[in-house]
């Protein structure tokens, strides 16, 4: 557990004491704490970076579907493919960062609490040591695909979707009147029937907003 007060120069049972951190183990420590805040830095600007990628990639699809008349919709179906790409590798890229976040938390609430003088757990060495031992995120694959889908991807696929729409209503005479069940053909891809499209980009979007609902609400580490 984390500290519980007593101020610097409170030795008192499971507090910090000479023989608990020598020179060579606190440099030891303070060294890891800084290489994996550095890891946490890389995983940060590489989550970044794949957002950037699934933003760049959407606005060049559309921009070409928009662009021309004879351009297939198709296109934005292949954009909604080519985000759940990027989103996949976002959430790996997210596990890996959250390892790196797990082991410096643990550092925050243990060791320099300890160097400061706090009561921590004596045992909290353990905790760190297995997760030396077995680096684990603390988060599942799906967990961390709903988390990144909730603070990024959503929007973005609200966005494919409003353009796909907009496509196909665009490539209509004007006056058309949009009328069930012919509306449906507007999205045919060739010998695929408009209906099965729209039932597969339906059940496509349900399973995102089941995976960002289902993620854990509650932040692994703390709230963020």
């Amino acid at each position: 557990m984390p500290g519980t007060g007593g101020g610097i120069g409170a030795l008192m049972p499971g507090g910090l004491t000479e023989v608990s951190y020598s020179t060579n183990s606190a440099n030891a420590l303070i060294h890891l704490y800084r290489a994996e805040v550095g890891k946490m830095t890389a995983y940060r600007q590489r989550l970044d970076m794949t957002t950037n990628w699934s933003v760049v990639t959407t606005a060049g699809l559309a921009s070409f579907a928009l662009g021309d008349v004879n351009n297939s919709h198709a296109t934005f179906l292949f954009a909604m493919f080519m985000n759940f790409f990027f989103l996949r590798l976002e959430a790996r890229r997210f596990r890996s960062f959250e390892i790196a976040h797990h082991r410096v938390r643990i550092m925050e609430r243990f060791f320099y609490p300890a160097m400061l003088g706090d009561n921590v757990d004596p045992g909290w060495h353990q905790l760190l040591l297995a997760e030396l031992a077995r680096p684990r995120s603390p988060m599942s694959r799906s967990d961390a695909m709903g988390w990144r889908l909730s603070r990024n991807y959503l929007w973005i696929y609200a966005a494919v979707l409003l353009a796909w729409m907009a496509k196909l209503d665009l490539d209509q005479p004007k006056g058309w009147v949009l009328e069930f069940p012919d509306a449906l053909s507007l999205a045919d891809i060739g010998s695929f029937p408009g209906w099965l499209v729209f039932l597969g980009v339906a059940v496509f979007y349900a399973y995102l907003i089941g995976l960002a609902l289902r993620a854990a609400r509650t932040y692994p580490l703390e709230e963020g």
